[in-house]
Formats: structure tokens, C-alpha cells, sequence
């Protein structure tokens, strides 16, 4: 397995124990339980797309050997768990820290990316007639 998303899945999982323990930490005496709370979503949801980003890089990495792949798909769906990262789960470090509340206009932009990469994957996934 290799190729971007292979890389930034493994880098986001990183991301995801250091912010997890900092959160819970760190923060812990200095953020209020509502910002906690809102830390806590960003790493779980940040989670959950390192291993989408992971699973996208298998896809891609099994789709080379098959004369029915659909590379275009599947780069559509890592881009939007990447773009969905950022967007979703930054905008969540961001309020947690900051309780900047314009920043939660953002976090669902990339709640909507998220769910464009799981439809492109699931696009990409689906049955197609040889």
C-alpha cells in the first residue's frame, strides 16, 4: 500500500492519538465540558476518515490490477475524507480552543465532504457489468 492517502491516513491516525491524549490531558483542566465535548467529536470524526483514507488506498492499490477500476472515483472519495478532515474536524479544534462560533458555519461543509467521499466510494464500489 502506498500513494497520498495511504500517507496522510497514517499521518491523520497520528494526528488523531496526539490530539486524543492532548485533549484529554491537556485540555482537560482548561476547556469547559461543552469544549470538551466538541474536541472530542473532532478526534472521533477525524478517526473514523484516517482509516476511510486508509481503506481508499487499499481500493486504489486493488483497483490497479483490475481492467474494471475507477481510479477517478476513488481519488474523488480520498479527497473529500482529506478535505472533509480539515474542514470537519479543524473547525472543531478550532471552536473547542477559540469559541469562535462562526467557525461552526464550517463544520458542516465538511460534514457534506465527508459524505461526498463515502457516495464517490461507494460509486467506485459499486457492480459494473464486464
Amino acid at each position: 500500500m502506498h500513494g497520498p492517502f495511504a500517507v496522510l491516513g497514517a499521518l491523520s491516525g497520528a494526528i488523531v492519538v496526539l490530539t486524543g491524549a492532548f485533549g484529554a490531558h491537556g485540555l482537560r483542566n482548561t476547556l469547559d465540558a461543552r469544549a470538551l465535548d466538541v474536541w472530542e467529536k473532532a478526534v472521533h470524526w477525524q478517526a473514523a476518515h484516517a482509516v476511510a483514507l486508509l481503506l481508499v488506498a487499499v481500493a486504489q492499490q486493488m483497483e490497479r490490477d483490475s481492467p474494471l477500476g475507477r481510479p477517478r472515483l476513488l481519488r474523488a472519495a480520498g479527497w473529500a475524507f482529506v478535505a472533509g478532515t480539515v474542514l470537519f474536524s479543524g473547525s472543531l479544534y478550532a471552536l473547542a480552543l477559540t469559541d469562535v462560533k462562526a467557525l461552526g458555519a464550517v463544520t458542516p461543509v465538511g460534514g457534506l465532504a465527508f459524505v461526498v467521499g463515502w457516495l464517490a466510494l461507494a460509486a467506485a464500489a459499486w457492480p459494473r457489468r464486464p
